[in-house]
């Protein structure tokens, strides 16, 4: 197939480019590298089914040629991110998927949007199933984030429903793994980055909410299965393995070997009590389960982390 990746730069976007290719696709991906890096895919130029283009997806894109698949990842994805872009986001989250969905419509292809588990907000259901609502401060800090995405899948089944267009929609849990950046915000970077620098952990709160954390290579191979469906409504992807932010912090304190101490900050606003998937929808579908473990994965991405940290060391920090 041909395939328009936007967000193509981004952690997850990278990835995904990396297993179409490898599975024998032509890929454009699409990125204005606001929060992607080219750094993502240096490894791919030269790649003689593989072209990029800068540009923002939230602006109308000409593209020429025919097309089979459009993918839309494009967006700011971690709260530092959405909290300093946070009209960048609602735009991206509505006119970028509005245009991904025109190009979609216009080539006659099959759309997916990567949506999130923020969708359902702080959530009064869990594990959280694709029917639950979601239960989201509109006009918190967050909200612009929660309400972006929550838009697009609004549009997108509308350009289903009313324009026939071929639609997927992928709610993607907690992912973590190799390019993920330092300052990403999210708690594996951050408390990954702390670790391997012996300085001290910062946990939320008491550190009792729980995340669930699914491994990249195990989410892109459920986004691809989910391509290749006849599936229109959302689906959950993720693992549904729950670990207290505490726990979380110690296992990565384990897996790099650390020294650094536990500290304790306040809890942000609007930050979700607990986050864990029911996946019973993808199991059935997709015949499809996270394969790797929390230790298996921490180990995979502390070796990318590790290089990370050597090469740009923290602020002041001397090399002799």
């Amino acid at each position: 197939m041909k395939i328009l990746v936007t967000g193509g730069a981004g952690f997850i976007g990278s990835h995904l480019c990396d297993r179409l290719l490898a599975d024998g696709h032509e890929l454009i991906g699409v990125d204005n590298f606001i929060t992607g890096t080219l750094a993502n895919l240096t490894h791919l130029q030269g790649h003689q089914k593989f072209r990029l283009i800068q540009h923002n997806i939230s602006q109308l894109l000409e593209f020429p040629g025919p097309l089979d698949y459009v993918l839309h990842f494009a967006s700011p994805a971690s709260p530092p991110d959405y909290l300093k872009y946070p009209i960048p986001t609602l735009k991206v989250g509505s006119l970028g998927t509005l245009n991904a969905l025109g190009i979609a419509k216009a080539k006659h292809a099959k759309f997916l949007l990567a949506s999130t588990s923020e969708v359902y907000g702080d959530p009064q259901v869990h594990p959280q199933p694709e029917q639950y609502w979601g239960h989201v401060n509109p006009v918190g800090p967050r909200g612009v984030y929660d309400e972006a995405k929550r838009f697009a899948e609004a549009v997108t089944m509308a350009y289903h429903r009313e324009h026939d267009v071929n639609t997927r929609i992928v709610r993607i849990f907690n992912t973590y793994g190799a390019r993920m950046r330092m300052d990403d915000g999210r708690a594996i970077p951050s408390l990954m980055t702390q670790a391997l620098r012996h300085e001290p952990l910062t946990v939320f709160g008491d550190g009792s909410q729980t995340r669930s954390f699914c491994y990249i290579d195990d989410l892109v191979d459920g986004i691809v299965r989910l391509m290749q469906a006849d599936y229109a409504d959302p689906m959950n992807l993720g693992n549904p393995e729950e670990y207290t932010i505490l726990e979380l912090a110690k296992r990565i304190r384990e897996v790099t070997r650390s020294t650094s101490e536990i500290v304790f900050r306040a809890l942000p606003q609007d930050d979700p009590k607990q986050r864990c998937p029911d996946i019973s929808l993808a199991t059935r579908l997709l015949s499809w389960q996270p394969r790797t473990p929390l230790m298996d994965g921490l180990h995979k991405t502390v070796e990318w982390f590790t290089r990370e940290v050597g090469r740009i060391p923290a602020a002041g920090s001397r090399h002799g």
